[in-house]
Parts: structure tokens; C-alpha cells; sequence
């Protein structure tokens, strides 16, 4: 444009563009309503692995929308999926919308952390392994993982490897009182009571490193290929998982292999929490005197709780268990004494 052929243009051709302080914003969000429903079952590098539908063959890689901000997504979420998502290599579809959870396994690095992880979402039950010998087991680590599954909202079941080595009745008979289900395995038998327990359910799989949790996953799912390791000269572990990853299993359902821990904090956990789970229970705490803790005389001697078991409504060996349980998530020993 000449020079002085300003005069010729009119107020369509001018663009002013405003201020950040008087920028018009909509707090409005796109609704997409297109969106594919898909499960987690893997994260990686700010990526995520999602089954859509739940279906293992159709499996797209995606980033979290800006939109989202920094909302958690875990392994077990069911999301919402816009954008490309056949699944073809190089590919990357958008999660827009993490559906609300059912279940939540969440834990600290210690009881004093204020910062809690949530490590598996939507999991129906918590498999909590724990080897009978070599390493021996961990009571108060597996009182931990009842308290967490009772604040989450799984259901808890025990998983007894290695007892070709040491018998597993001294550890089952401390856990009596919870009605907790128990499968017993061997190094040498095929897992088939496992298997059954675990068919059509999605289930969290939690122990220490070294108890055999990543060779139980490779009989379940021979194409896992999980590293196994060894254990130590001194009894412990060597990490084999170092993420959360979820597996499909042939008769239906997954099996969610979590990293090996050496501590399960509780500092989200209160004692409410774990009596709630105690339907004989529950009711008789809401007539507790206020900040009690539920664990009778001495420490609370106007605990109700003991009420419930005087009326013949509970058993004494239920209330000790559940009071064992508050012990321990209050970072005391609740541990029972087990032979090897």
C-alpha cells in the first residue's frame, strides 16, 4: 500500500487486539460429546496406554488435555478419549475426562507424608502377597494393606507363596478374625485356585520385593515377560517392577502389577475409616466420645465398641483384629508372632 492510501481503508480493516486485563474469557469447556470411553493400563513419560472399551486388542497411546490441568490419572482410570484413536503407530490421542472412581489404593512414603499416591484405581480387590519363607512374612506390613483396602473401597485377599518352604497355618490363624480369603501357592504347582479367584475382576497385586509377586504374574499372563528377581543374601528383595501396568488375562478380566514397596504409609487413613469397614462396628463408633480412637481401656476407656462385643453382637477375635489394625496404622506393632 502508497504511501497516504491509509485513507481508503475503513473500520473492517482494522484489528486492535486487547489487553490481557481486558481479554474476553469463557470459562465454557468443550463438552465432546464424540469422546470413546478407554481404561489405563499404563503410564509412561507424561503418556498413557489406553484399552479402549476395556478391550486389550485395541490399545491407543494418549496425553492428558490441557484443559485437564493437572488432574491424576492412574492405571485403572476409565477415561474419556477424543481425537485419533485407531491405535496406529505414531498416533496420540487427548484424555479429556478421567469418570469418577469406584475404588482407590492409595498410600505415603510414611506416616508423617502429607502427600498421598494413588497407586491403582477402580481395582474390585487387592491381592496382597506375602511369601512364607525366604523372605518370611511381614505381619505388620500385610495389617497395612487390610487398612488401605478397607479405606479404599477393595476387597483384600491374601496370597501365601513359597509354601513348599514353611507352612502357612501360624499366619492364617492371626488373620482369623477378619474373614479374610486366603489362597496358599506353590513354586511347584500351577496357580489354578488364583486363577479362579481373579477371572472377570480387575485386582491390584501388592508385597514386598522378593516374595514372588512378579513370578505369579508371569504364570497368570505367560506374555507379561516380567522380570523376576532373586533374592538377596540377607533376605531382601531386589525391585523387578518399577511401575504400575495392568494386564489382560485370558478368561477375562486384569491383573494390575504394582512396583515392590519397602513401607505402605497411612498418614490419609483415620481410624473412622477402618471401623466403617466394620459393619458390626460402624453403627456402635458414632456413640464414641469425640477423637476417640477405638482401642479401648486404657488408652480409650469409654469406647463403645467394646458394648457391641458385651451384647454377643460381635466376637472378641473380631474387635481385637480390627483394633490390631488401628494399631498399626497409627505406626505401632500389630504384628502376630509366625514360625518358619
Amino acid at each position: 500500500m502508497g504511501r497516504g492510501d491509509w485513507r481508503r481503508l475503513d473500520e473492517s480493516d482494522v484489528r486492535v487486539r486487547p489487553g490481557k486485563g481486558t481479554r474476553p474469557r469463557s470459562k465454557r469447556r468443550p463438552e465432546h460429546a464424540d469422546a470413546v470411553t478407554a481404561m489405563v493400563i499404563g503410564k509412561d513419560r507424561g503418556r498413557w496406554t489406553c484399552a479402549v472399551d476395556a478391550d486389550p486388542g485395541h490399545v491407543v497411546m494418549a496425553m492428558r488435555a490441557r484443559e485437564m490441568g493437572r488432574v491424576s490419572v492412574v492405571v485403572g482410570d476409565l477415561v474419556a478419549l477424543v481425537g485419533d484413536v485407531s491405535g496406529r503407530p505414531d498416533t496420540l490421542a487427548r484424555i479429556v475426562r478421567v469418570d469418577e472412581r469406584t475404588s482407590v489404593l492409595r498410600r505415603t512414603a510414611d506416616d508423617t507424608d502429607p502427600y498421598e499416591r494413588v497407586v491403582v484405581a477402580n481395582a474390585a480387590q487387592l491381592l496382597i502377597v506375602t511369601s512364607l519363607a525366604d523372605p518370611l512374612p511381614r505381619p505388620g506390613f500385610i495389617d497395612r494393606c487390610l487398612v488401605a483396602c478397607y479405606a479404599g473401597g477393595l476387597e483384600p485377599v491374601l496370597c501365601l507363596t513359597k509354601a513348599d518352604l514353611a507352612s502357612p497355618d501360624s499366619l492364617l490363624a492371626g488373620y482369623a478374625g477378619l474373614d479374610v480369603p486366603a489362597i496358599v501357592t506353590r513354586h511347584d504347582e500351577e496357580p489354578e485356585g488364583l486363577r479362579e479367584r481373579l477371572a472377570g475382576r480387575t485386582t491390584a497385586l501388592v508385597g514386598h520385593s522378593g516374595v514372588g509377586k512378579s513370578t505369579l504374574v508371569n504364570r497368570l499372563v505367560p506374555a507379561a515377560e516380567l522380570a523376576t528377581g532373586d533374592v538377596s543374601s540377607v533376605g531382601k528383595g531386589r525391585h523387578t517392577s518399577v511401575a504400575a501396568v495392568a494386564l489382560p488375562l485370558a478368561g477375562g478380566g486384569w491383573v494390575v502389577d504394582t512396583p515392590g514397596v519397602r513401607s505402605f504409609g497411612l498418614a490419609h487413613v483415620t481410624a473412622d475409616d477402618i471401623v466403617n469397614a466394620f459393619e458390626e462396628f460402624a453403627e456402635a463408633a458414632e456413640e464414641c466420645p469425640p477423637n476417640c480412637g477405638h482401642l479401648g481401656p486404657p488408652e480409650d476407656p469409654d469406647c463403645a465398641l467394646d458394648d457391641v462385643v458385651a451384647d454377643g453382637n460381635a466376637g472378641a477375635e473380631r474387635l481385637a483384629s480390627l483394633r490390631r489394625l488401628l494399631v498399626s496404622r497409627s505406626g505401632g506393632s500389630g504384628d502376630i508372632r509366625t514360625e518358619s
